[in-house]
């Protein structure tokens, strides 16, 4: 993907190591370094590869810290693509923020800007637990606005910590990764129906920011949370369950959850679009949960 084109130039093989195609060899001797105090970063070509690495992931990085009763540290980066590209087919399409999120000892971001991208991967490579950093390939090519703050040197965004990109009053929108701009772009239709949308970028999946999302359904009544990932015990359904116990009293419609559609994903574009959330599945959800949609019964 050219993410890391240039990188061998500057610090040389010492530091830069191109490896076979064997996740299970290369993320072993990464997790190997990091227990003698380096600070590898192991990247996937995509992170459905990873699934050959996930004995090291889960039982060697995750666990060890708390297997040796705090005395050893693992701080290693995994990154890489993740979730849906274009085209190729269910072994390469899949969305794994649930399944490592589900996984105590291992901390999960998912950038969606190039803001993002350089806050949290500065603060994962600094971080001395074990960090899954989940890219999205069709952002590589997406343009972002990028301040002097963000390009100083100094620069670096805390983990667990949401961002609100829009504020709104009318009903909150939760979405990360590629979906943030989704979001975005459902809010701005929604505005011209006189729905005020609140869009958060998650940026962390674990920990999850559950303050920020409380208190902005706390304002605005309403939920509605977008992922890509399959919809059983997906990272909506997490965020659902939170607000639910914390902030209940203060919903005034059913929360609302777009997820991928429970089945593998095709190689067809046209199949692949009715199974990756769309800007429209988006907008008629907030428009339900403001009570704005048309009953079924009157289009009858």
């Amino acid at each position: 993907m050219q993410i890391t084109k240039g990188l061998l130039e500057k610090y040389g093989p010492d530091r830069v190591l191109d490896t076979p195609i064997t996740e299970a060899g290369f993320t072993g001797i990464g997790v190997g370094a990091a227990y003698h105090g380096l600070r590898p970063v192991i990247e996937f070509m995509t992170f459905n590869f990873s699934m050959q690495a996930i004995d090291h992931i889960i039982n060697s990085a995750a666990k060890s810290n708390y297997m040796s009763a705090g005395q050893m540290n693992v701080p290693i980066v995994f990154r890489g693509p993740n979730g849906a590209a274009a085209g190729v087919g269910a072994q390469h399409s899949q969305c794994f923020a649930a399944w490592y999120a589900s996984c105590p000892g291992l901390k999960v971001l998912s950038p969606y800007s190039s803001e993002d991208a350089r806050g949290l991967l500065k603060a994962a490579i600094r971080d001395p637990d074990p960090v899954v950093f989940l890219e999205n390939e069709l952002l590589y090519g997406q343009s972002f606005p990028v301040s002097a703050e963000v390009l100083d040197s100094s620069f670096c965004l805390p983990i667990g910590k949401a961002k609100i990109e829009q504020e709104g009053k009318d009903v909150t929108i939760t979405a990360y990764s590629k979906m943030v701009g989704y979001a975005l772009q459902a809010a701005d239709i929604l505005s011209k129906d006189g729905i005020s949308a609140e869009v958060i970028n998650l940026r962390s999946i674990s920990p999850l920011d559950r303050a920020a999302i409380d208190s902005s359904v706390r304002k605005t009544n309403r939920l509605v949370t977008v992922e890509e990932g399959f919809p059983q015990h997906g990272v909506g359904a997490e965020i659902c369950t939170s607000v639910i116990k914390e902030s209940f009293g203060y919903l005034d419609a059913p929360v609302e959850r777009i997820a991928g559609a429970d089945v593998p994903k095709p190689c067809a574009a046209s199949l692949e679009r009715l199974v990756v959330p769309q800007v429209e599945d988006i907008v008629r959800a907030a428009k339900r949960a403001c009570y704005r949609s048309v009953p079924l019964a009157a289009t009858a």
